[in-house]
């Protein structure tokens, strides 16, 4: 057995003693892992898989694109920004013993914590301004600038809107190269564009796209008013610039459509034109002037109030002491140009009302029952939390009308009557008098008539019409009452759709009833 231990212990002592001249001999290259006499022979390809000749116009189009690039990428920036957080020390107040309670304080050594984050900017004037998001700088202790060349510079707020969400900086460097701001209207989809910006850190990072869509005519929700492009936008790239064929700015991104936090091919940029705007009105006057127009418009169906007015813009609604109730814009319009310019959509009304000067008289045409009217409005300032061209969904701010009861002619309405039933294309509908009580309780703005619905029929279940509804007119023809409703309704042809003006809580649409 001692015998055993003897050999056991000896063997570990070789081992340790061949561990230790092995690595002595690594450290002090004695030992190769591989011993090699002789060089390995090998062949390096010398011929490119493809014939330059067979591909010229793609090797033309790439020496182009890195034309492009390094042409805008000297504008680009960098933007890092720095907020001072107090992580308070916490302790107990001595006094709150007698108090019987117990609070946390901050102590006199209070710890600073810096939360830093990136986004991009664009240089767009020779003076050094800096385009970029508003929420890249907004609420931020110190912001920064890092050129194209690496050197960094300290950057302050000119202005900025969270509207618009953007935001103008300014370094005080000469010798900067600005990026021209290009006409963002001309710009259609399919067009090829590059997004240029500081993703995730990576700064000087471009990629390519096309515009996949521009002024969708339906959307209330702002993203009508942006461009949309499939050019990869990630945590970063805000406020870098889109860029052109032509190396100008066609838009600023800033959002984008995303399951995962980063790019699936759907983002947004802000239209240069609204830029230029924007940064011309915070230079000069410290904040954005916005023309406003006073309308309540919705998005208009194809064939919804005559059949060769397949685009333009329905006013639902004209807002008292506006510019368009002094310009006899009238509810029932359809608003088709605007300054000479064709308004197929909300969003390019919006964009357009928006961009011109203050007391400017311009020329609103619109289809009024089919036929062409010339109006002249005098552009005022926005008032103060006050939509451009509002613009409203359907369904209101999303909260169901108040259901009719039984029991409305008892509790709101003295002497109501029977309901209405109609005949031809309106049979299924059943409405009710409109008043003051009732529409107190519906939620209808002070000023609307007409009559509510108080019971539709099955061919209405998907919320196109319902219970509580108010129609104030059928075919542009003004409905006041009962009468008037029944009178219109006597006189229409079932056999053609009827255009019904509704209104639900404080949402104006039009609703196009087809005939059975």
């Amino acid at each position: 057995m001692k015998n055993l231990f003897k050999f056991l212990l000896l063997v570990l002592v070789l081992s340790a003693g061949v561990s230790l001249l092995y690595d002595y001999q690594l450290r002090h290259g004695r030992l190769s892992l591989k011993e090699r006499s002789t060089s390995e022979k090998y062949t390096l390809a010398q011929d490119a898989a493809v014939d330059p000749k067979a591909i010229a116009s793609l090797a033309s189009l790439s020496n182009e694109r890195r034309k492009l690039v390094a042409g805008v990428i000297p504008s680009v920036v960098s933007v890092k920004t720095s907020k001072r957080i107090q992580r308070p020390q916490y302790g107990l107040d001595p006094f709150d013993f007698f108090r019987g309670s117990y609070r946390q304080y901050r102590g006199p050594a209070e710890e600073a914590l810096v939360q830093n984050s990136l986004g991009s900017g664009v240089i767009v004037t020779k003076e050094g301004h800096i385009i970029t998001n508003n929420h890249v700088v907004d609420q931020v202790d110190e912001i920064e600038v890092v050129l194209s060349d690496g050197r960094t510079k300290k950057a302050r707020v000119i202005g900025a809107d969270k509207e618009l969400d953007l935001a103008v900086l300014k370094v005080d460097e000469p010798g900067l190269q600005p990026l021209k701001l290009g006409d963002s209207d001309v710009v259609q989809a399919g067009d090829f564009v590059l997004a240029v910006g500081n993703p995730f850190g990576f700064d000087e990072t471009v990629t390519d796209g096309i515009i996949s869509s521009k002024g969708r005519p339906n959307r209330v929700d702002g993203f009508g008013d942006l461009l949309q492009t499939d050019a990869a936008i990630n945590p970063g790239n805000s406020g870098g610039p889109l860029i052109n064929l032509s190396g100008e700015i066609v838009g600023i991104n800033t959002a984008i459509i995303s399951r995962s936090g980063g790019s699936q091919g759907i983002g947004f940029a802000i239209p240069s034109n609204t830029v230029k705007m924007a940064l011309e009105s915070l230079l000069q006057k410290g904040r954005i002037i916005r023309g406003y127009l006073g309308i309540e418009t919705a998005a208009l169906l194809p064939g919804q109030i005559n059949a060769k007015d397949s685009a333009g813009v329905p006013v639902v609604a004209v807002i008292a002491n506006s510019p368009a109730a002094e310009a006899k814009i009238q509810q029932g319009d359809i608003i088709q140009k605007f300054d000479g310019r064709e308004v197929r959509n909300i969003a390019e009304l919006r964009r357009l009302v928006s961009q011109v000067e203050l007391d400017k008289k311009v020329e609103v045409q619109v289809a009024r029952q089919g036929k062409p009217v010339t109006l002249a409005a005098t552009i005022k300032e926005q008032p103060a939390n006050y939509g451009l061209a509002r613009a409203l969904p359907p369904d209101g701010r999303g909260r169901p009308a108040p259901p009719l009861s039984p029991n409305d002619s008892e509790t709101d309405q003295p002497d109501l009557g029977p309901p209405n039933e109609n005949g031809g294309a309106l049979d299924s509908i059943e409405v009710r008098e409109l008043t003051p009580q009732l529409a107190q309780r519906l939620g209808v703005p002070r000023g609307v008539r007409g009559v509510v619905i108080s019971q539709v029929g099955a061919e209405f279940s998907g919320g196109q019409l319902r219970a509580g509804d108010v129609i104030e007119a059928i075919n542009q023809e003004p409905i006041a009452s009962v009468q008037d409703y029944e009178q219109t309704v006597q006189s229409l042809d079932p056999n053609q759709p009827q255009v019904l003006s509704v209104c639900r809580q404080r949402s104006r649409s039009f609703v196009v009833i087809k005939p059975r």
